[in-house]
């Protein structure tokens, strides 16, 4: 197990806490408390004698990222207006990709123990930054603290809007609202948007973009592209770039249309790359095809490096501008309230145990389909969460939470859905 695929396990193991905290402490108190594994995990990275140091620090971290990938999207989903809830959900995967970009530039001049540091700090700011917010409406009505609810409500809409409206508009769905029991997976508002959620996850992970991210370097080394770390900062900024594009766009366009697009760019630029590498591959009765692209043993750069490059830049593009964002936005979006918890645990549990398995098995998938049928599979998986995204995903711009739940129930169709 490497350090690089330990982390997703934490985070595994993150969506399971994070789906009981979320409906137990609550949204904004789940993301103060979660500050802790982060600090805790960075020191001990810090201060690390072993391997086995790096392990435990790196799981407390990918506990940490677990929760919080859990709570935010469900936090900024039940305090944002529908006319921009996904924007805001769309800020999600924009900081992340931030981050990810951040880390590739501070590694080209710091050493790990000081990443460490540095990334010790987002989490301290996050703590600061959320004493000063307040909890999500939907949760305080759920405890019957009316008062509150409103209060948030006037915090976040500001004076000029009429509270008490929203408040009721709420307030009649979540009156309604009993704990969730097994039995309920039989009613199609829970097991509909359920499998949805986690399909929607499960065909993230399985496009190839986290085994394509964590090893950035390595996969523009076997594809004799020189300067590997610079090409990693390139990457993560297109990344960053496209996925502000969504968040911009996404409010317009709608879910659907974006993952649509995205999925078909992500097939054509994993098939490109595919057929790179089956360009690139020895005779057979040579040596490996892992082996036979190491810079090293190549020599000088091929030719097509650039073709590499492009289809990878392009991967990227597709997958920040929709199926980046929109997985985590349509999990925060499609649940009652009585499941969001429990529910999106499962999602988040599914996304990061993939996310596990595709990156601790991206060599050993290398070496017995060869990196071009690799990259060949990434692109067919990418074909049929198009077809899901048309089939099954609905379309939630524009509306609020209460209307996408009651779409799931079976009742008059809102026009959007």
């Amino acid at each position: 197990m490497t350090v690089k695929s330990v982390v997703t396990l934490g985070a595994a193991a993150g969506g399971i806490l994070g789906g009981y905290v979320v409906d137990k402490i609550g949204r904004k108190l789940s993301l103060m408390v979660c500050t802790l594994p982060y600090v805790i995990g960075f020191t001990i990275i810090i201060a690390a004698q072993n391997i086995w140091m790096l392990h435990v620090g790196r799981i407390l971290n990918g506990l940490a990222s677990g929760i919080t990938s859990l709570v935010v999207p469900i936090y900024i989903s039940e305090v944002a207006h529908p006319k921009v809830r996904g924007m805001l959900g769309s800020c999600v995967q924009l900081m992340v990709v931030t981050g990810i970009l951040g880390a590739y530039v501070a590694g080209m001049g710091l050493k790990w123990r000081w990443l460490a540091v540095l990334g010790s700090v987002p989490p301290c700011f996050m703590l600061g930054i959320m004493v000063f917010m307040p909890e999500t409406p939907r949760f305080l009505l759920r405890q019957h603290k009316r008062s509150e609810a409103i209060a948030a409500l006037q915090f976040l809409r500001g004076p000029l809007v009429d509270h008490e409206w929203e408040c009721s508009e709420i307030e009649a769905n979540t009156g309604e609202q009993q704990k969730l029991a097994m039995a309920e997976f039989k009613n199609p508002a829970i097991y509909k948007p359920f499998l949805i959620g986690i399909t929607i996850m499960f065909f993230q992970q399985v496009s190839g973009i986290n085994a394509i991210m964590f090893y950035a370097e390595t996969i523009f080394e076997e594809a004799n592209f020189k300067n590997s770390s610079a090409a990693s900062v390139i990457v993560g900024s297109i990344q960053v770039v496209f996925t502000a594009v969504a968040a911009l766009f996404i409010d317009r366009t709608g879910r659907k249309i974006l993952l649509v697009v995205s999925g078909i760019i992500m097939a054509i630029s994993a098939a490109v790359f595919g057929i790179y590498f089956k360009i690139m591959a020895p005779s057979p009765g040579n040596s490996s095809h892992i082996d036979s692209l190491n810079p090293a043993l190549m020599g000088e750069e091929h030719p097509l490096s650039w073709l590499a490059v492009l289809s990878v830049g392009l991967f990227i593009m597709g997958f920040a501008l929709g199926w980046g964002p929109i997985p985590w936005l349509v999990m925060s979006e499609i649940f009652p309230l009585r499941a969001r918890g429990a529910a999106s645990g499962a999602c988040v549990l599914t996304n990061w145990l993939m996310a596990f398995l595709i990156t601790k098995e991206f060599h050993d998938f290398m070496v017995l389909l060869t990196p071009y049928g690799t990259f060949w599979l990434f692109s067919a998986t990418c074909l049929l969460n198009v077809l899901f995204t048309v089939l099954c995903v609905p379309e939630t711009k524009g509306k609020t939470l209460e209307e996408i739940e009651t779409y799931f129930q079976g009742s008059r169709q809102p026009s959007a859905l």
